[in-house]
This record gives structure tokens, C-alpha cells and sequence, in this order.
């Protein structure tokens, strides 16, 4: 059974995770390249099949110019000639490069919160353990205190009586 992208945008939004904003400026971040993608590829065409010198004349070749550009891959075997075509790219360009460096930004918060929580986590034990450990010699040291007292008056009562 295939699962619509609708169906998965649905799960996502209403789960709990979607409340860390960084998930959802990683999801805005995607689907607005995708948009500025799917719009430059369209609009790049018209704009440069003018040009005799045009390499970008058809949908699927725009597509492949705009994924290519906007990950800064850019091969060379297709670029823009106009200064119309130029402009697109630019934009195409800084989407690209913003939407990839929200989503690695993302990417590093949930590791660097996912080791935070592990660490207080771990410091939470460790106190834990401490907190026991002290009580546990508390007592320890109570019963030791309470033995040597008896000792003492087991002292003190012999030694009285043998001197008495």
C-alpha cells in the first residue's frame, strides 16, 4: 500500500516531535526548496529558449539544472545564457544554500540535544548514586559510632568493677 507525501505531512505535523522548532524549520526549509525548484525549472525555460546558445530548453533538463544548482553540485553541462535565465539561478542558488544549511543546523540541535539529555541524564544517576552512597556511610559510621559506645561502657563497667 503506498503512502502519500500528504499522508506523511499529516503524521508529522500532528506528532510531538513536530513541536521542536528546528523540525519544523527543516520541513518549511524543504518544501520551500522544492517549491523555488519546481517554479525556477518552469520559469527558466520560457526564460531562456529565446537564446540560440540556450543548453536549458525543456522541463525534465531544468529540473536537472535547478537540483544541480541549488546543491551547488553545478556539472557545467547545463547553465543559464540569459540574464534572465542568471537571476533564476540565483535564486535557485541562495534557496538552495539556505535550505541546506537549515536542515544541517537541524540536524546538529536534535544530536546536540539528544547528548545534552543523555548527559543530564547520566549526572542525574550520578548524583543519585552519590546521595546513596553518602547516606549509606552515614549509616555506616552511625553503627560504628553506636558499637564503639557500647565497647565503652563495657570498658568502663569491667574496669569498674575490678577496681572497686
Amino acid at each position: 500500500m503506498p503512502v502519500s507525501p500528504l499522508y506523511l505531512l499529516r503524521r508529522l505535523v500532528g506528532s510531538e516531535r513536530w513541536q521542536h522548532i528546528h523540525v519544523k524549520a527543516s520541513v518549511w526549509a524543504v518544501v520551500g526548496v522544492v517549491a523555488v525548484l519546481l517554479l525556477g525549472s518552469a520559469i527558466i525555460v520560457p526564460a531562456e529558449s529565446s537564446n540560440p546558445r540556450a543548453n536549458i530548453t525543456s522541463f525534465p533538463l531544468a529540473l536537472w539544472w535547478s537540483i544541480e544548482t541549488a546543491t551547488t553540485v553545478g556539472y557545467g553541462d547545463l547553465y543559464p545564457v540569459t540574464l534572465a535565465g542568471r537571476i533564476i539561478a540565483t535564486v535557485v542558488m541562495i534557496v538552495g544554500i539556505a535550505a541546506f544549511s537549515i536542515v544541517t543546523a537541524s540536524l546538529a540541535t536534535w544530536f546536540v540535544g539528544s547528548a545534552s539529555r543523555r548527559a543530564h541524564q547520566v549526572a542525574q544517576a550520578v548524583e543519585h548514586a552519590e546521595r546513596e552512597g553518602t547516606a549509606a556511610a552515614a549509616r555506616e559510621l552511625h553503627a560504628l559510632h553506636a558499637r564503639f559506645d557500647h565497647l565503652e561502657q563495657l570498658l568502663s563497667r569491667d574496669s569498674g568493677d575490678g577496681t572497686t
